[in-house]
């Protein structure tokens, strides 16, 4: 019953920022769902020599960029009452109180339908033998038919919150000054008003995975761009989760502009000249206006 994020083969290789995104993610979704955040690399694990690979969420991480998460829906151990116990050791040893605890549960909770008395069976192949025990499917495999709604809504929320946590691009300013004759310095002000960065990892970043923001000016006829090129690339811009602890602000995390970034443009072109501004980016979306020169 657990919220299974991947978190890098070797902690040295995994970036401290992402670490403590994934960790802060990871708490609000506990808070969503009642679901407990465990590491691939530290704690899920069925050998204790061996991670977990191969799995969606590193696949995510490591080849896309962004944060990836498993949910193992449902147990019925907190049901039962059992809150204390390792997610896969449980399954190869526990106490007989647990044993008991779950029997209570289903008696109270299903009516006792989750387990078959055993009874004899006499097997055309094997002979007389026994059969009973945990319906498998419907008790442990998946929950309940009539838990499983009230088990599955508040992962729509935890989804739901990975989006408003999304970067996301706006315009801060846009304005034209009048440097002389019939020329004009144009200047885009872009923000990223997002919790994320909008690289959004900062393996997108080592890994180049995520080209960076960037601004374009879009001219009529008659006018002219007297320097530099119609687009500017202006690299990534960080988000809101970028000063988490007092630490990060004495850093400069939590300098106010570092979610900012600005284009410049030199324009020759008459008063009245309407110019097009735009900015995107492949995470964090596409913002455009509209500047007249006056």
């Amino acid at each position: 019953m657990i919220l299974r994020p991947y978190d890098g083969h070797k902690d040295e290789h995994f970036p401290t920022k992402d670490l403590r995104t994934y960790q802060e993610l990871g708490r609000r979704g506990t808070e969503l769902t009642g679901y407990k955040a465990v590491s691939v690399f530290h704690d899920f694990k069925y050998d204790p020599k061996e991670s977990i690979t191969g799995s969606g969420d590193e696949w995510a991480y490591e080849h896309v960029g962004v944060f990836g998460w498993t949910t193992e829906f449902w147990s019925p151990l907190p049901k039962a009452g059992i809150t204390e116990y390792h997610f896969i050791d449980w399954f190869r040893d526990h106490p007989v109180d647990d044993e008991v605890a779950l029997l209570r549960w289903n008696d109270d909770a299903l009516g006792g339908r989750g387990f078959v008395d055993w009874k004899e069976f006499d097997h055309p192949q094997l002979g007389p033998v026994e059969i009973g025990g945990w319906d498998w499917f419907r008790v442990w495999s998946n929950a309940p038919a009539e838990l499983m709604e009230a088990e599955i809504a508040p992962h729509a929320d935890f989804a739901i919150h990975h989006a408003l946590v999304s970067p996301l691009l706006r315009v801060h300013s846009a304005e034209a000054l009048s440097v002389g004759d019939s020329t004009w310095r144009v200047r885009l002000v872009v923000q990223n008003d997002g919790w994320l960065p909008t690289n959004v990892t900062e393996k997108a970043v080592e890994k180049k995975l995520v080209r960076p923001v960037e601004a374009e000016i879009t001219l009529p006829e008659g006018a002219i761009l007297v320097t530099g090129t119609a687009k500017i690339e202006l690299g990534q811009l960080s988000g809101r989760s970028r000063a988490t602890t007092m630490t990060d602000i004495m850093d400069g995390a939590g300098d106010a502009t570092v979610d900012r970034a600005k284009a410049e443009w030199f324009v020759e072109a008459p008063t009245g000249t309407e110019v097009a501004l735009t900015a995107r980016h492949p995470r964090s979306g596409v913002v455009r206006t509209h500047l007249t020169l006056r």
